[in-house]
């Protein structure tokens, strides 16, 4: 009985550890978007500089972090999922209530966050696509893989034909002879638009409390727009998820030599393939066109490879590192990942918006990495005192007590 509690610590601390590594690591890019216009965070000719030290620290987050902490927060909310599903039917639950109850207040969760506090929410995103990734609760490991991989497949494919139609049209804008002329100089208007937005973005973000809300009210459509944009990303992460907490591998069972034979499989051509469309953008003199092709569609599985690699590197780290008091903090992060991922919106909004400090647009790319290691130091400092004292943390008691229709006991 000892070494079953003991087996099911570990694999806790594991999943916990991971989410916290992925709610930290999401910062690093999310960053970017915190501090500086959207489209910044695509290219660095929109916003940012594009002197060799803006596109290196530009290539440095591309090439690290952009999908790959958020593809391992995805992967790890279905497993979580499951996670609170084998829970209720321990316990006699309808597993199907628990889970429902908690995506409607997940989704509305995302929706304060999105009208209140920062517009690049993933919560009602992750609300809406649980809703659809329950329905494979029951399905086997393999049988998920592979569905998973075709859905993420059809995913890249259909994004690429979308975005790559505009960009085959746009090419032909300067050929008189082609009769597409006409139609890609209309693409290419629309995207020259983008710089007339960034500046109204800095004016909108460097201002009052009040046209913002505005501003996100007028776009009340983008959270549901955002869930079918990004459905066959997310669902399939979701379904890996699923399929990798079956099978033991996000619960650290596996043999460390499997874990090493999975990093090495898929980190170097995962390199390679974001390298090679990093330097695509670059080559293009960071077009917005082929930017946004990039973006939603080409770093696609290169994001997919070297995700799955994170994630079994970091648990050959966990496991080596497990008993000591870093591993501990970090496992704790994760135990308050909605805390910490709500939190960090907050403090950033306020330290970059004009309702805040108003710093918004004025902070290179470099230097936006300090904020981001002082915000990882908050998250690390404060979880584990506050896990020490209570058994949630405040957002995740705050989601619990609703979901469940009564308020949770709170002290340890």
């Amino acid at each position: 009985m000892r070494e079953d509690r003991q087996v099911a610590t570990d694999r806790l601390v594991t999943l916990d550890a991971l989410r916290g590594f992925a709610v930290m690591g999401i910062l690093a890019m999310n960053i970017v978007a915190f501090a500086m216009p959207e489209m910044a965070y695509v290219s660095p000719r929109a916003y940012g500089g594009e002197t060799p030290t803006d596109i290196a620290a530009w290539a440095l987050g591309f090439l690290l972090f952009d999908g790959k902490m958020r593809g391992l927060f995805s992967i790890l909310f279905g497993a979580s999922m499951l996670l609170i599903i084998d829970r209720a039917e321990a316990h006699g639950q309808n597993p199907g209530s628990v889970h429902y109850r908690r995506m409607a207040w997940l989704a509305l969760f995302g929706l304060c966050h999105y009208f209140f506090i920062w517009w690049g929410d993933i919560l009602f995103l992750y609300a809406a696509v649980g809703c659809i990734a329950f329905r494979f609760r029951a399905w086997e490991p393999r049988r998920l893989i592979k569905w998973a991989l075709g859905l993420f497949t059809l995913g890249i494919a259909l994004t690429s034909l979308f975005f790559g139609a505009q960009l085959a049209v746009a090419s032909a804008a300067n050929d008189p002879a082609s009769s597409m002329a006409e139609a890609g100089r209309e693409v290419r208007a629309e995207y020259a638009k983008i710089d007339g937005e960034v500046t109204e973005e800095l004016a909108l973000y460097r201002g009052p409390y009040l046209p913002i809300l505005d501003e996100r009210l007028d776009s009340a459509a983008n959270p549901f727009v955002g869930v079918l944009m990004t459905m066959l990303e997310t669902l399939p992460l979701m379904m890996l998820g699923m399929a990798l907490f079956r099978n033991g591998f996000l619960t650290g069972a596996w043999a460390a030599a499997d874990y090493r034979r999975i990093a090495w499989r898929w980190l170097p051509p995962g390199v390679a393939l974001t390298l090679l469309v990093g330097w695509l953008q670059w080559r293009s003199g960071f077009d917005y066109l082929v930017g946004v092709n990039a973006f939603m569609a080409w770093a696609g599985p290169g994001r997919l490879m070297m995700t799955i690699a994170y994630a079994a590197l970091l648990i050959l780290l966990i496991r080596r590192a497990s008993a000591s008091s870093g591993i501990a903090r970090v496992a704790a992060a994760g135990r308050t990942a909605f805390s910490n991922y709500l939190g960090t919106s907050i403090v950033m909004t306020t330290i970059f918006y004009g309702y805040g400090i108003g710093l918004f647009g004025d902070v290179g790319r470099w230097t936006l990495y300090l904020f981001c290691i002082g915000m990882w130091a908050v998250m690390l400092l404060w979880s584990k005192p506050w896990l020490d004292r209570f058994r949630y943390g405040p957002l995740e008691w705050l989601w619990r007590s609703l979901a469940r229709g009564r308020l949770q006991a709170m002290r340890q």
